[in-house]
């Protein structure tokens, strides 16, 4: 292994492909009401913690970020065996979780001067972090050094983008993105978000009436960008996003298929990624989309 990669937990990367990928997960911590921390994906599992939301409608879940010593517990092992590290993490303008990592680079470095850790920001969230961090393996079984990898991520980090919905309007609310009236005459009326993921942010994409047509409309607002901008799908990643939901998630599965069947020979994989708690405290339970980012250029 030419490095070792290592990400927080709002890569939302499935535990069974952390461990295909040989990638270490710092985890973020979340709560409920004056409930002590739990570690993502360590003490709750993203599933656990999306019931929990859906049981306790009302209450507006908290996330904190990995401490500087969390990160630096992970870092210090790496540095005694000698293996570079390239830690990707979350969004910056999202959280300080890149700012506990380089503050950890900066406490190893002085035990370890010789230690290589190169602390990335991904400009990306939830799935297309979690794809960066696959694009990242892929580069390192390509053979590529530390440095020449991260050079190549940093060519495609501004290609990614999401279409998504959600169910709870409440949520937006609460996280200061809509007002309390929106949300009272939304709920009403059974509006729903459409909201993108562009240029290191979350933009409006304008609202649906119906769960159903929200989703239908995540689909056409992706096939509009792709054909737009004449996208070849088989330079990209190819993700979708799912809540809580499962069944609903089949269909939704079923309906980008056949919306994308004539590129079907462009999309090499579907990839499936269970939002986590970093991104669902602010959409909850039922966060739905797909997503697209660019393959690096071996």
């Amino acid at each position: 292994m030419r490095f070792q990669i290592i990400s927080d937990s709002a890569c939302d990367l499935p535990r069974e492909r952390v461990q295909e990928l040989s990638v270490e997960i710092v985890p973020f911590y979340v709560s409920f009401e004056e409930e002590n921390y739990m570690k993502e994906g360590v003490d709750v599992g993203v599933e656990e913690f999306y019931r929990m939301m859906a049981d306790r409608a009302g209450e507006f879940p908290k996330t904190s970020m990995p401490s500087v010593q969390d990160y630096a517990d992970v870092f210090e092992r790496y540095a005694k065996e000698n293996v570079p590290v390239l830690c990707i993490c979350i969004n910056a303008a999202f959280s300080g979780s890149i700012q506990s990592a380089m503050n950890a680079r900066t406490q190893i470095l002085e035990e370890y001067p010789d230690a290589q850790i190169e602390v990335m920001d991904s400009e990306l969230v939830t799935l297309l972090q979690g794809m960066l961090v696959e694009e990242a393996c892929r580069l390192r079984g390509a053979g590529l050094e530390l440095k020449e990898a991260v050079k190549k991520l940093e060519e495609i980090r501004s290609s990614g983008r999401i279409f998504f919905t959600t169910n709870d309007l409440e949520y937006l609310q609460h996280g200061g993105r809509i007002g309390r009236a929106a949300t009272t005459i939304g709920n009403v009326l059974k509006i729903k978000p459409l909201i993108e993921y562009l240029d290191k942010g979350l933009v409006s994409a304008g609202v649906s009436r119906g769960r159903k047509k929200s989703l239908q409309q995540t689909i056409e607002k992706a096939r509009a960008y792709v054909e737009a901008d004449h996208i070849d799908l088989s330079e990209y990643r190819f993700g979708l996003a799912c809540g809580l939901d499962r069944e609903e998630f089949k269909k939704y599965r079923e309906q980008v298929k056949a919306e994308f069947r004539d590129r079907a020979d462009q999309i090499r994989r579907i990839e499936t990624f269970h939002v986590g708690a970093t991104i669902g405290v602010h959409t909850g339970p039922y966060p739905t989309g797909i997503a697209l980012l660019k393959r690096c250029r071996l």
